[in-house]
């Protein structure tokens, strides 16, 4: 009795790896998102030992520009192939730049046990050393195990596995730019996937009638940033609020998620209680400050990065948390 091949959907979404440069040898000035899903897949022939993969076209962006606006398209088409029972597994070409910020965004709004993995390139296709046929290759590879899927949204990059939840990029334009000791190799075992379970960050849902998700935005502290910024941006926010229902702030805050005395008025006095902030380390994860004694529109980040905590707001302001429920969610991680 013959066993079929797992049935794989490819989405592409644009990035480097759909990149285009004038000659072989070019590996910074290209365009990005120039090739399709057929493209990619025509490009790594040997896929086809692997799995029956659909290809579709969802964008064809630089991941520079992406936002979200598009998330929500790229959720919805993502939960939609998850639901049918002839896709066995997903795979999702991005653009390097903003992988991290998507991949948490799916990881903590799909619901599915299917394998859900993001692949993305340093070097565009055209390139003599391109990387990411390999990447595609090893996702393809990876979304074909059960397995992955009970990780939830996984990335391949460069030989290593990693979990949304930690997938950052350290550097512009090296190879291994999402190298980090958290990462598993492509040879990991399925208890090594399994054992990624603790990265499955509570799960929510954002209803079919969400069509704008609400605006968060994100201020990085440095030694001497003027208050002004600070107040600045709040005010917007309140103007926002008013207008989506939902807004919210995120600071970058220096060792402990300290806030500077001299922002200590902006946020305190101007902010209105209807718009969370979130104080966050610039060190890129741990538990924050204590908030005791701070106004319950304050929260305590926990173990995650400036950039995520962002994602985690919007999705959480996005599905209607607010108040009590929103800090209670929000801070469970």
């Amino acid at each position: 009795m013959s066993t079929r091949k797992p049935r794989i959907a490819l989405l592409a979404t644009g990035g480097t790896i759909a990149g285009v440069a004038s000659s072989p040898i070019e590996t910074k000035g290209y365009t990005a998102g120039q090739l399709g899903a057929d493209d990619l897949l025509a490009a790594v022939p040997q896929l086809a030992t692997l799995a029956d993969v659909r290809g579709e076209a969802l964008f064809a962006i630089d991941s520079k520009d992406m936002g979200p606006a598009h998330w929500l398209i790229l959720l919805r088409r993502v939960q939609a192939l998850a639901d049918d029972p002839e896709i066995d597994g997903i795979v999702i070409t991005h653009g390097t730049d903003t992988l991290e910020e998507t991949a948490y965004f799916l990881h903590i709004t799909l619901a599915t046990a299917k394998p859900v993995v993001m692949t993305a390139a340093m070097r565009p296709a055209t390139a003599l050393s391109a990387d990411g046929p390999l990447n595609l290759y090893q996702a393809v590879q990876l979304a074909c195990r059960p397995a992955a899927g009970r990780a939830g949204v996984l990335a391949v990059l460069g030989d290593r596995i990693l979990p949304a939840a930690l997938v950052t990029k350290r550097h512009p334009s090296a190879v291994d730019a999402f190298s980090t000791p958290e990462a598993l190799t492509v040879s990991a075992t399925d208890a090594q996937l399994q054992a990624l379970a603790p990265y499955r960050y509570s799960r929510i849902s954002l209803p079919d009638s969400v069509q704008v998700l609400p605006p968060v935005e994100l201020l990085t502290v440095g030694a001497g940033s003027s208050a002004a910024l600070a107040s600045a941006v709040v005010r917007a926010l309140a103007r926002a609020s008013l207008l989506t229902g939902a807004a919210g702030l995120v600071l970058g805050l220096p060792g402990n998620a300290s806030l500077p005395q001299s922002w200590e008025a902006a946020i305190e006095e101007e902010l209105p209680a209807s718009v969370p902030v979130v104080l966050a380390s610039r060190c890129g994860g741990g538990v924050t400050a204590d908030l005791a004694g701070r106004p319950n529109n304050w929260l305590q980040c926990v173990a995650l990065d400036p950039l995520k905590a962002r994602v985690r707001l919007i999705v959480g302001l996005g599905a209607g948390l607010r108040g009590v429920r929103l800090k209670r969610w929000f801070e469970r991680g």
